[in-house]
């Protein structure tokens, strides 16, 4: 049986590969003036979104805002944990294209 996943496979960092998957820690901002990619805060990347923190649908809007700019659908978004909360952690698989934010480290480098 394979040893479960650790949270904190990113390290140091807001973001990590694992293999294909690219996993991303995110700080939420629930109705925000608008939906967008804000910078890096430690070890977690600042994302507003427009829709109110009710039931996890702030959360849902946050991945159907993501999907396209990572170039992928909504099901390739796994959100692992934080689906109520600020504070989640997000798994992308096979993500085409990268917003700026992770300018940092080429898509595919693993």
């Amino acid at each position: 049986m394979p040893a479960p996943r650790p949270r904190s496979i990113t390290g140091d960092s807001f973001f990590a590969w694992d293999g294909e998957v690219l996993v991303v820690n995110i700080l939420g901002k629930p109705a925000a003036a608008k939906d967008a990619i804000g910078k890096p805060k430690g070890t977690q990347l600042k994302v507003s979104v427009t829709a109110a923190p009710k039931d996890g649908k702030a959360t849902d809007h946050m991945v159907r805002f993501l999907a396209p700019l990572f170039g992928v659908a909504i099901a390739d978004i796994e959100v692992v944990f934080g689906r109520e909360s600020v504070h989640k952690q997000l798994r992308i698989r096979a993500p085409k294209k990268l917003p700026a934010a992770f300018a940092a480290k080429p898509l595919g480098d693993t």
